[in-house]
Formats: structure tokens, C-alpha cells, sequence
């Protein structure tokens, strides 16, 4: 007989000692890079010595400026050579948070493989790659392998995992501020802790160019029971130039929206004078309303103009992307599609449609433009409203100080961890103690208690308090040698397939009669559609036919009529940096300081706001009552974004409502918030000290928001991600309606007969967190107590109050209606002014 091994004893063979560093040992790198007319800079060579001395790290350096090849190399020159005709196993890894990243980075990495380990090979593996090239990697993986995170937990999900990684010694994460602060992230840390349970010397580095909490990403990549780890950080020297487009007029009183394609004249005389230009928006209905504008004002520039977004189909983006290398392209809108390493020539300028929001993704798009050493990157920003002129002034000064967003990570995400453990007993199963240590390692489950791995892993193994008389629950079985395995053929078949519901989306394919497909819009949106309506999707206007099989038919359209989509998360919030930042702005200008080209311009606008109400200085927020024909307004300014904005207006709208019964209609932007009543609200200071009371915040706030609901779409993902639910085989999705039913019959199973589990409570937190930005919410209400309230009482509405109340009338009127009503408004509001 032979002794039982565990699947944590199941390690490959300490890895062999890389050459240490020494003068010699990146010679044939500097020649390469000589060849190339290159020379290494010191922050490359830096991460050269530390690889090669055993050392993990994080290296942060602005976009374009050759943070590839300083992660590249060392691997690459340090490593296996082969010999001919038979390559390496597989050595390296290189995780990158989009597919549309991995064909140019593996294109980039085969390069200068070719010259200095013309042995290796060099492949992707992606949702995109083709079945064939899939067939090719199972018989034999690369020596490089470019990946995503799901397909990176797919191989760990195979029974012989450990031997076909059993020789990985590095591994590179790419962008991964784009990762660290989601779900995804947490996948990553967990299969890095896996890699080193198996190869406890791993090198792993990571790459980044916009983050501020470099410590903690460290601690997350790295793992916090490492020891050390270097942080690199690159020049800092890259020239940024930000600029902003001047309005023709600056009306003084705004709205979202407002200035909107007022400005196309201008962006196309931008377009028109440099070779080549990436217009970025923040949502994709925007690239679709841009792209039309340009090229109906410019038809001539048919076919020299693209559009670009994430929910285009593959072949679309590549031939944009492909057209951006070979020069093709005058211009294209984009959305953060293009904001991150995608390899094409730098274009001349950027230009960024609205408020950026945060001054790091200001900067990741900026970097487009000059995308190499020494290059000056150029960007302007195109306002969308008269206020974002503030939010320029405030990104450029942030900018100009070197000061950027941090990136939080998650903490404990069950869902995540629920999926992992099956992850973990697909992959030749784990014994649960080992499983723990290792999973412990992570940031993300450092804390992690014995009661929610308790949890967790009855959770999987016999479905939980509610669900173990339900054999598809039991997904996992622990034998008598102790190993937890799956030993259901088809729970293992559906749990693979769901392994990249973590970003998934509910959405249905669009596609013409002859089958060209054209991308994929949400579910929700196709809905509201009968046939012959039109709407604008992939540059085109397109007549929707019927949907059948989570297709809609469309055809090309007659009427140039048309909706556009709007996706999911349209509206960003501003960063808590930009918030302080145009805070400090707008209490400058109320001691009449007006430093920037941008605060120079919105200046009329701020005096008016100061002669009929007040601006408030930096320990001061202003609270505005005023009476119209719609009823009677409250508005406040905290200037916090729209997403704390949110939670403070449930919050007060509730302690008001529960001390005199009565109904609001709720207005939020990044600015403030208002609340409208029928009926006049009495507010004195002393109220404002109760609605910001510290006691029961989160309690009143649930209460206030139609909580249940929130939590019950919430928990959708969260059972998506926790094989719950099941979204269907590729090809075979299922319906939103479908994964709605299945997840709010768990939900209400869950509610009735298990409220304890902790999958509720994390759909909670996840409201409070993702809708409300629960952290930001409690240090806006610290502060908001310890400033001055300004309760006003102005005549009319205000420039800040203008904004909101549009808002307001938006939910209730057409397009048309709602242009001509400001427009009165607007008229009014003037003549007041000018007569003043």
C-alpha cells in the first residue's frame, strides 16, 4: 500500500536557482535594446537586479514609459533556454485584466522572445481564443502564457493543474489598480496563493501607473505574510500637459448636459489639426452619440473614424485597434476600453468628452497620446456642463501636485470564496485546513474568521441551513483520506462555466438577419423595444426586428431617429479627491480668487450663486430652501459626488419623513442633492444637527432606500458567483428574467429559513458599499458636522440649484419637453439676473 498524499503536499520540485544578478547577466538584453536605439532606464534596471535576486515587487510608473519589458525581461533572460525544436515548459505568467489587452501584449512579449530565447513560445489564453488554439495549449502550454484572471482559475480548476504549472517561477499582473479593488482582484490573489503553496519561491510583480496606496496594492499582490517585497517606482519626469476647451459662452445657469454638443465645432477643429486624436467619453451611449455627431458633421471622414467600446464584438474592436497601429485612423471614440495597455502608435492628442472624475483615470488617458519615453502626453478636456470647468481646474492642480485616488480592495467576499473552494475541489481537491492556511495568506482573507470558513464550506458541501436537501447544492464531498472533492460530472461542467460570472452582465447579442453579429446591449434595454423602433448601436442605426434566443434581429434603418443604449453604471461619481480639490476651488472664489483659465471663465456663474445665496468656504457647507410651482426645495451642497450623495439624501429624506409624514422626490449630482416636498418643509440649524446624528446611519438609510429590492438584485451576482445560479453554457445563456426568478426565489428561501446566512448580509454591505459608497458616506457625515451650516432662503433658484431641479424634471418629460421648459426657465432666471 502506499501512504495517502494530500493535495497540499503535492508540490512540485523546489524550483532551480536562477543565476544571480551580476554585471553580465542582462548583457544580451542591453544589446537588444541598443538595436532598438534603447537604453535601460535605472528604474528598469532596478527591477532586473531585484527579479533576479529573488525579490516580488510592485513597480508604478507612468504609462508608456516602458514598464513592459522591466517586468519582461528578467524572466525571459534568466530562464530555461530550450533547445531547438523542443521549448521550455511553461515558465511565466502574465495576467491582464481585459482580453483585449492579451493578443498586443503577447505580440509584445514574443517579440523580444524571439531575440533573446528564440526557444520559447510565446501564446494567449482568453474568452476569445479559438477552440483550436485551446486544443493546441492542452496538449502542450507555452513557455509564456498571457491570460486573463478567469481563464487563470480555469486551469486551476483541472485535475492535473499542479503538473502542468508545476514549473511557473514568475508572474507578472498587468494594470493591476485595475484589478485590486474588485472581485477580480480577489480571484487573482487567491490563484497566487495557490501558485505558492505549490512554488513557494514565485516571483510575482505587478504593474501599475495610477495608484496612490502603493503599500497596501503590495500587500495584495504579494500576499501579507511575504517577506518584503520591493516597490519600484519609474520617472516621474513624463510631461503632462492638460488643457480644457472653452465654451463659447458660459450660460450661468447649467444643467447636465447642456453645453453637450454645443461643443462638436470645437472637437472637430481639434480632430482636424492633428494626424491622429482618442476621444475618450465615460460611458458608452456617449461614444455612440459622439461618433454620430463627428461623422455627420464630417462625412468626409468616413472610414477614417471609429468607435470603440466594450460591448462591440471582437472582430469590430480589433480592426479599430489594428487601423490605430498602422496609422489609419484620424480619429476615434472611446470609452476605458482604450485607457489601458493596448499596444498601437501614441496618437498626438486626447480628448476627454465631461469631467474625467478622478484625476488617475485623467492621467491612464492622457498616456495615450506620447505613449512612449520622453514623449510629451497631451490632453483636453471638453466640458460638459459649466461646473466641470471647476472639476478641470481641480484635476489639473491635483495633477500638477502629483496626488492621486487610491484604490481600495475587498475584504471577505463570501461569493468569491464559496466559488473558490470549488475552484479548489475541482482541481484535485484540497484538505480544508491547508486550504485555510493558504487562503489566509491573501489580503483579502487575511482576517477572515473560523466562523465564516465554517460557514463557507458547509456552505458547499451540504448547501447550507436551507438548501441540503437539494442534491445540485452539495457540490462538494469530503472522502475518508479528508480531501474535499467534486465528484459530480455535471456540477463540475457547470461550475466551470461559471467561473467568469464575476464580471459577466446580463446582456443579448445584436445581431443582423445575414448573422453578422454587432455586440451585445443589456437586456433591459432591448425590453423597451417593439418592432420597427431605431436605436444607435456600433456607429449604425438599426431597426429592431424581434428577439428570439437571446439575439435581438435588427436591420439597417431608414429613419435616422434614433434612442441610444444606456448601460449599467452610466453615471460616475466624483473622486473623493477631485470632490476636495473643487471644494477648495469654490471657496477661493468666494474670497474672490480666481486663479485658473477655467475659474476665470465659470466666474459669472459663481458670483451670481454668491450674490443670491453663498459659496461656501472650507469648513462650510450651504443648504438652500426655495419655493416654485412644483412645490417647495430643499438643496444641499456637500460636494462629495453623487454617489455619497445619494445615501445622504435617503438618509435625510427618511429622518424627515419619520418625524412628520411626508413624501419626496429625490435629486442627486456630484454637487449636492435636493429633496422636493408639496408641502413647506420648517428646517432650522437644529434639524440639521439631527438629520446628521451619528445614531443608527446605516439602519436609517437602509430603511429609507427600498432595501429589500436593492438587496435582492444584489444578491443576483452574488449567487451567480456563487454557482447558484446557473448562467448557462457558452452559447446557451440563460434570461435576466430567468437569473432574476432563480436568485430572488434563493433569496426569499434564504430570508425565511436561513437569515443568518451570510450571503444576505453581503448583499447589504454590497449596497451600502457599490451604490451608496458607504466608507466616503461616514467621513462626509464626520465632516458635515464639523462644519458651519449656511441655511439660506434665496428668491429663485440658484446656479447650484438649477442643475438638480432639471434632474428632477427629467424623470417626467420627453426630450423636447424638457429642452423647452429649462429653456423658459432659463430665459426667466436670466432677465432676474440681468435686473439685479
Amino acid at each position: 500500500m502506499t501512504a495517502a498524499v494530500s493535495p497540499g503536499e503535492r508540490t512540485a520540485a523546489p524550483i532551480a536557482a536562477w543565476p544571480a544578478a551580476g554585471v553580465d547577466s542582462f548583457a544580451s538584453a542591453r544589446a537588444w535594446f541598443a538595436a532598438q536605439g534603447w537604453s535601460p532606464f535605472p528604474f528598469q534596471e532596478e527591477v532586473w537586479t531585484a527579479f533576479a535576486d529573488g525579490e516580488s515587487g510592485l513597480l508604478h510608473a507612468p504609462t508608456g514609459m516602458g514598464k513592459t519589458y522591466a517586468a519582461w525581461i528578467p524572466p525571459l533572460v534568466l530562464g530555461p533556454a530550450g533547445i531547438a525544436g523542443v521549448p521550455p515548459p511553461l515558465t511565466a505568467l502574465w495576467i491582464t485584466p481585459l482580453r483585449a489587452l492579451a493578443a498586443d501584449t503577447g505580440l509584445a512579449l514574443a517579440r523580444a522572445a524571439r531575440a533573446l530565447q528564440p526557444h520559447w513560445t510565446v501564446d494567449v489564453r482568453t474568452g476569445d481564443t479559438a477552440s483550436s488554439a485551446r486544443a493546441r495549449q492542452n496538449r502542450q502550454l507555452p513557455t509564456a502564457l498571457v491570460t486573463t484572471p478567469e481563464s487563470l482559475t480555469l486551469l486551476q480548476a483541472r485535475a492535473d493543474w499542479r503538473e502542468r504549472l508545476a514549473h511557473v517561477s514568475a508572474v507578472i499582473v498587468d494594470e493591476w489598480h485595475e484589478l485590486m479593488s474588485s472581485k477580480r482582484g480577489v480571484q487573482v490573489e487567491l490563484a497566487l496563493a495557490r501558485l505558492r503553496t505549490l512554488r513557494p519561491e514565485l516571483r510575482v510583480w505587478g504593474l501599475s501607473a495610477t495608484l496612490a496606496n502603493l503599500d497596501e496594492a503590495l500587500a495584495c499582490l504579494t500576499g501579507v505574510r511575504a517577506a518584503g517585497g520591493r516597490i519600484v517606482k519609474g520617472l516621474d519626469a513624463k510631461t503632462i500637459e492638460i488643457a480644457t476647451a472653452h465654451p463659447a459662452i458660459i450660460d450661468r445657469f447649467p444643467w447636465a448636459g447642456h453645453i453637450g454638443l454645443k461643443m462638436l465645432p470645437e472637437v472637430i477643429r481639434a480632430i482636424d489639426g492633428a494626424q491622429s486624436t482618442l476621444v475618450f467619453t465615460n460611458v458608452r451611449s456617449a461614444t455612440e452619440i459622439w461618433y454620430q455627431a463627428i461623422l455627420a458633421a464630417r462625412p468626409d471622414w468616413a472610414g477614417r473614424i471609429a468607435l470603440h467600446h466594450g460591448s462591440l464584438e471582437r472582430d469590430v474592436r480589433d480592426w479599430v485597434e489594428e487601423g490605430l497601429r498602422r496609422n489609419k485612423l484620424k480619429a476615434v471614440v472611446c470609452t476605458s476600453s482604450l485607457d489601458l495597455g493596448v499596444d498601437f502608435t501614441p496618437v498626438d492628442q486626447v480628448l476627454q468628452i465631461g469631467s474625467p472624475k478622478g484625476v488617475a483615470r485623467l492621467l491612464q488617458r492622457a498616456g495615450r497620446s506620447g505613449h512612449q519615453p520622453g514623449a510629451i502626453s497631451k490632453v483636453t478636456i471638453v466640458p460638459a456642463q459649466a461646473l466641470e470647468l471647476v472639476e478641470a481646474a481641480a484635476a489639473r492642480e491635483a495633477a500638477s501636485q502629483g496626488r492621486l485616488e487610491p484604490r481600495t480592495p475587498l475584504r471577505n467576499p463570501l461569493d468569491a470564496l464559496v466559488q473558490h473552494l470549488v475552484t479548489c475541489a475541482l482541481g484535485g481537491g484540497f484538505v480544508p485546513a491547508e486550504l485555510l492556511a493558504e487562503i489566509r495568506t491573501t489580503h483579502a482573507y487575511a482576517e477572515l474568521s473560523d466562523a465564516q470558513w465554517q460557514w463557507a464550506l458547509d456552505f458547499v458541501v451540504h448547501g447550507g441551513a436551507s438548501l441540503n436537501a437539494y442534491p445540485e447544492y452539495r457540490r462538494v464531498v469530503i472522502g475518508d483520506d479528508g480531501v474535499a472533492r467534486v465528484p459530480d460530472a455535471a456540477i463540475a461542467r457547470r461550475h466551470r462555466a461559471s467561473i467568469g460570472t464575476i464580471v459577466a452582465e446580463a446582456s443579448i447579442n445584436v445581431q443582423f438577419r445575414n448573422g453578422q453579429r454587432l455586440g451585445h446591449v443589456e437586456e433591459s434595454f432591448i425590453a423597451r423595444l417593439g418592432p420597427g423602433d431605431c436605436f444607435v448601436f456600433a456607429g449604425r442605426v438599426l431597426e429592431f426586428v424581434r428577439v428570439r434566443e437571446m439575439t435581438a434581429w435588427v436591420r439597417p434603418a431608414a429613419s435616422q431617429q434614433a434612442i441610444v443604449p444606456r448601460w449599467a453604471g452610466g453615471k460616475m461619481a466624483l473622486s473623493t479627491l477631485l470632490a476636495d480639490r473643487t471644494r477648495g476651488l469654490i471657496a477661493q472664489a468666494r474670497h474672490g480668487i480666481y486663479a485658473s483659465p477655467e475659474l476665470r471663465l465659470v466666474r459669472p456663474l459663481l458670483e451670481l450663486q454668491r450674490r443670491w445665496s453663498a459659496l461656501p468656504d472650507e469648513r462650510e457647507w450651504l443648504v438652500e430652501r426655495i419655493a416654485t410651482r412644483d412645490g417647495h426645495y430643499l438643496f444641499f451642497y456637500p460636494f462629495e459626488g453623487r454617489l455619497a450623495h445619494l445615501g445622504l439624501a435617503t438618509l435625510f429624506s427618511y429622518r424627515l419623513s419619520r418625524a412628520v409624514p411626508r413624501s419626496f422626490s429625490l435629486t442627486v449630482n456630484d454637487y449636492g442633492f435636493g429633496l422636493l416636498s408639496p408641502d413647506a418643509v420648517d428646517l432650522s440649524l437644529r434639524d440639521l444637527g439631527r438629520l446628521l446624528a451619528a445614531p443608527d446611519v446605516e439602519t436609517d438609510i437602509l430603511a429609507g432606500l427600498n432595501a429589500a429590492e436593492m438587496g435582492r438584485r444584489q444578491f443576483r451576482e452574488l449567487a451567480r458567483v456563487a454557482g447558484l445560479v446557473f448562467q448557462g453554457y457558452p452559447g446557451q445563456p440563460s434570461s435576466n428574467r430567468q437569473l432574476q426568478a432563480g436568485s430572488g426565489l434563493l433569496y426569499d428561501v434564504f430570508a425565511q429559513y436561513d437569515p443568518e446566512n451570510l450571503l444576505l448580509a453581503q448583499a447589504v454591505r454590497e449596497v451600502l458599499e457599490r451604490h451608496l459608497d458607504a466608507p466616503r458616506l461616514g467621513l462626509a457625515l464626520a465632516r458635515l458636522r464639523g462644519s458651519r451650516a449656511l441655511l439660506l432662503q434665496p428668491a429663485r433658484p440658484t446656479p447650484f440649484a438649477f442643475p438638480l431641479m432639471v434632474e428632477i424634471f427629467r424623470e417626467k418629460l420627453t426630450t423636447e419637453a424638457l429642452e423647452a421648459r429649462v429653456a423658459r426657465m432659463v430665459e426667466a432666471l436670466e432677465l432676474a439676473a440681468d435686473s439685479a
